[in-house]
Order: structure tokens, then C-alpha cells, then sequence
């Protein structure tokens, strides 16, 4: 069931199915909703599904200038509260990590699970801050270019051939991001600190995924944050969007975090 609520004055939509304990699927920059429609049907079943609309993506509108992820983990507490939901299994893909992350170092006693899907708890080097910045300045010249180019560099280079039309859909669903939506997100990403200490410190089970050929978040790099917050990390053999380049073996192992936590 589609829905929506209204915080800090801006129309927010999600949707809301079936029954039991509660998973929150947050998607990453540039995405909808949408992109749960494979996995929702497999769970809707045993669990209630929440899928958010995060700030200046899909439905939702925009807050500000700037979407801290601090911010947008305001709205899934929002939207937690008006499901009448006091604990939650969250799984982040990219910002959806990042904004988990916000989410579970806020409210840990709200948190009953998290996993990072092809997302990272580390914050953006100087040189990551660079190329939002580069990103921005040249959204406001061309921004349908940008969005081009930006999603189809997500997939390895394999998929984008071998998977044409489920890059062109993505890309299009990237396109209904308004210029807004993708300026505060991007100055929100840069912004957000370092939450290492969030997976490390957990009481809750947690997991990371990443893919081998996942350029946004480098392979060595996720086995050395696996290493340093002690948590399980499980290898795809595509790039950052999994739930499109390694459905089958992402949602199995979903389901099965799902059941452990």
C-alpha cells in the first residue's frame, strides 16, 4: 500500500506491506522505492515491509538545501511512528547505508538488524569531497548528462552491456530526481561523519555486502572495514547495484539475515 506523511512541511511517500516484524529498505542516491520491487514480494508474506522515498527521491520532496543524513533518518523515524513500529532490520543500499547508519547511532534501541548493501560506514575522503563537488557544478550545466553517466558507471562494465535495459530503467528513474533532490543529497553525503564505531559497537546482528567489481565501493577497502568494525561481509560478483546485477544471490542472502536477526 502506497502512503505518505508530511514532515517538516514536505510531503514524504512510502509504502507499507503485510505483516510481523518489520524490515526498512532505504534505497541510494539517485534510486526510488522501486528499486525493493524484486525483494518486497519474497517477504511481504512473514514480515512488514517498509520501503522509503527518501528526501528529494521518488515521491518525497525536498527539505532543504542540504539533506543531512541525520535529517533523513529523521523521516524514517517519522514514518516508523506513524506504522506504530518501535524496532526495525534495516538494509541500506549506498545512501541508504549512510542513512541507516544515522538512524541506528540515534536510536540503537530502535534497531534490530542492519545491513550495508554496497554502502560503507566510512566517511568521504578529500578527494570523494571533490568529486561531489565536481558532480554538483556540472548538474547545474547538464544535468540529465550527469545522471547518465553517473548510473551507468554503477554497474561493471559486463552488465552495462549484458543488462541494457535495466540500466536504461534505472537511469530513468534517476531522471525524476529533481536537481534539488540531487544537490542536498550530495552535500548531505559529504557531510556525514564517520560511523565505524556504530557496526563495531552493535548489539544487533549486522552484515555488509559489497561486489567485486563495485567501483564506488572498492573491494580491498570493504574487506578492511569488515575487518575493522568485526562485521560479516559477503562478496557479489557484480558491481554497486546488486539488486539488479546479482538478484538471486542478493535476495537469498537478505532473507537470510532477515531470519537471523
Amino acid at each position: 500500500m502506497q502512503k505518505t506523511l508530511t514532515h517538516r512541511n514536505s510531503l514524504i511517500s512510502y509504502s507499507a506491506h503485510g505483516k510481523g516484524n518489520c524490515v526498512i529498505l532505504l534505497h541510494g542516491f539517485l534510486e526510488n522505492k522501486s528499486i525493493w520491487n524484486g525483494l518486497i514480494p519474497l517477504l511481504q508474506n512473514r514480515y512488514k515491509i517498509i520501503a522509503i522515498d527518501l528526501p528529494g527521491h521518488g515521491a518525497s520532496e525536498c527539505l532543504g538545501y542540504v539533506h543531512a543524513m541525520e535529517d533523513m533518518a529523521g523521516v524514517v523515524k517519522d514514518v516508523l511512528k506513524a506504522e506504530r513500529v518501535r524496532r526495525s532490520i534495516f538494509i541500506g543500499h549506498s545512501m541508504g547505508g549512510y542513512v541507516s547508519l544515522a538512524f541506528a547511532d540515534a536510536f540503537p534501541k530502535n534497531v534490530k538488524g542492519l545491513c550495508l548493501l554496497n554502502s560503507t560506514a566510512v566517511h568521504d575522503s578529500g578527494q570523494r569531497k571533490e568529486f561531489r563537488d565536481l558532480g554538483i557544478h556540472n548538474a547545474k550545466k547538464a544535468y540529465e548528462k550527469v545522471v547518465r553517466i553517473s548510473v551507468r558507471n554503477l554497474f561493471s562494465k559486463q552488465n552495462q552491456l549484458e543488462k541494457k535495459s535495466e540500466v536504461a530503467y534505472i537511469i530513468s528513474e534517476a531522471l525524476k530526481t529533481p536537481l534539488q533532490g540531487y544537490i542536498a543529497a550530495q552535500e548531505g553525503m559529504k557531510l556525514r561523519p564517520n560511523s565505524e564505531h556504530v557496526m563495531k559497537n552493535a548489539s544487533f546482528p549486522k552484515l555488509q555486502i559489497t561486489g567485486k567489481k563495485d567501483e564506488v565501493i572498492r573491494l580491498e577497502d570493504a574487506k578492511k572495514e569488515s575487518n575493522r568494525t568485526q562485521t560479516p561481509l559477503e562478496i557479489l560478483s557484480g558491481g554497486h547495484m546488486s539488486f539488479i546485477e546479482n538478484p538471486v544471490e542478493l535476495n537469498q542472502t537478505l532473507i537470510s539475515f532477515i531470519r537471523r536477526c
